[in-house]
């Protein structure tokens, strides 16, 4: 058990010191106080994760000390010992908040294990109130009124109330998992937990086990049972990222997960009903991974119910000032200088293509910060590679132009173009998106509209 600390609050000196030994011995720190003031006093200045306390003392007794503590909205759980233990006063005690309570003479084995039960209690307590703040990031984490954004809203709100599992799909850095969140933010499993995993981030030979559990003795190394991720977001939302990254028989496994709506944890036989939303995404473009080996074609269709494709932040720089603005007001708060955007600085990251999406943007702003100390923001905080961010003009044949109409001679030039990074890459797509500086994704788009047969 981890060391917490803990107040032992008893009118008789004897039963203080058998506390605090016992605390001690089990490796926690202990306060001590006579009685209810004192210990008011002690928790006014320390930091303390549990209260034991006698029912009666002098001064303020235990149970006035509890109801002092709940009216100030001092939610740390309290034990109460006593030796005039009555229903009443258990039943009152219980209405006030006591996390337990204990009658004198006690078994000091049965009162270790009740210490042991309340302090991991509150512990799960104080790790689902993190959860729940993390289950309202992502809405209000996007940021962007342009119109590729207004369609990725638009988008959540039509399926955020569905039980559709819903395929997300951008570049790293696009803001998948606030997506992802936002979709569960926003559906009837609100109240109920959304958990990411990142199956490009755990190892091949433990991903099944963290996503499935597993049963004591299962394999060499499983002391005790695990509950996995799927288990733990039953009723809630699960939010697979990197989807594509999993191995193939994995996939295979995840596959009878999803069309059963029942798993079995490693090592065990019995089967586990599950009520879940499956969330995934991928940086790959689905087809291509299916092409490629990298994803299931039975698997992609039981996921892409629902499709949400991300823009790329240089498809909508538009975006780009009140991004900037956005993150200067994330990280300033240890910036006194002046951490405003100048029409220079705007124009200096509009002229860059963002390969990193609005992670890198993010990145460079608190660099920037940092960068700019006490002193006023300034474009030479961006350090940006402006040479390789594609802004040059490109010229296929001379200078010479002639005038006509716009729309059709965009599309040839990019055709010739497409053209051009497929012949000199021998046909590669990935090595052609990536000498175009564009994505997979988008390249697959513009084949589709332009060479319709390059895709055969």
């Amino acid at each position: 058990m981890n060391q917490r600390y803990v107040l032992v609050v008893d009118d008789e000196p004897h039963m203080r010191r058998v506390l605090e030994i016992m605390l001690r011995k089990a490796g926690h720190l202990v306060f001590v106080a006579g009685n209810g003031r004192e210990a008011l006093e002690v928790l006014r200045d320390n930091p303390v994760d549990l209260v034991i306390t006698d029912m009666r003392m002098p001064k303020m007794d235990g149970i006035e000390l509890l109801t002092r503590l709940r009216q100030d909205g001092v939610e740390i759980p309290v034990i109460v010992i006593t030796a005039h233990g009555s229903v009443e006063s258990a039943v009152n005690a219980m209405k006030l908040g006591a996390s337990d309570y204990v009658l004198r003479p006690f078994d000091i084995d049965a009162l270790e294990l009740a210490i042991a039960r309340v302090l991991n209690e509150a512990e799960v307590v104080r790790q689902n109130s993190f959860m729940r703040e993390e289950l309202n990031r992502g809405w209000d984490a996007f940021v962007g009124t342009s119109a590729a954004m207004r369609t990725v809203y638009e988008l959540i709100r039509q399926v955020a109330p569905t039980k559709a599992s819903v395929m997300i799909t951008g570049e790293t850095g696009t803001g998948k998992e606030l997506a992802a969140r936002a979709i569960h933010n926003a559906s009837p499993r609100s109240s109920k937990l959304f958990v990411p995993i990142n199956c490009a981030a755990i190892p091949v030979d433990i991903l099944e086990a963290e996503l499935f559990g597993y049963e004591k003795g299962a394999f060499t190394g499983a002391v005790k049972e695990r509950v996995g991720k799927f288990e733990l977001a039953n009723e809630g939302t699960i939010f697979l990222d990197e989807l594509t990254e999993m191995p193939m028989a994995l996939q295979a496994k995840l596959l009878r997960v999803l069309q059963e709506n029942t798993l079995e944890r490693l090592g065990s036989n019995r089967q586990i009903k599950l009520d879940i939303r499956v969330i995934a995404a991928s940086n790959r473009t689905p087809r291509e991974s299916i092409r490629d080996g990298h994803l299931r074609e039975d698997l992609y269709y039981r996921l892409n119910v629902f499709a949400v494709d991300l823009p790329l932040l240089r498809e909508r720089k538009e975006d780009i000032p009140d991004l900037a603005s956005h993150f200067i007001a994330k990280h300033s708060h240890h910036i006194d200088g002046d951490a405003a955007l100048s029409a220079a600085i705007v124009s200096r990251l509009q002229a860059y293509n963002w390969p990193g999406n609005v992670r890198e943007l993010e990145n460079m702003v608190e660099r920037a910060l940092i960068l700019c100390g006490t002193g006023a923001l300034k474009p030479e905080h961006f350090p940006l590679d402006l040479d390789r961010s594609g802004t040059s003009p490109v010229l296929l044949a001379s200078n010479t132009v002639s005038v006509g109409p716009l729309v059709p001679a965009v599309e040839e030039l990019e055709a010739r173009m497409i053209e051009e990074a497929l012949a000199q890459t021998e046909g590669s797509k990935p090595k052609a998106a990536a000498l175009l500086d564009i994505s997979e994704r988008t390249l697959w788009y513009k084949l589709k509209k332009h060479l319709p047969k390059a895709n055969d």
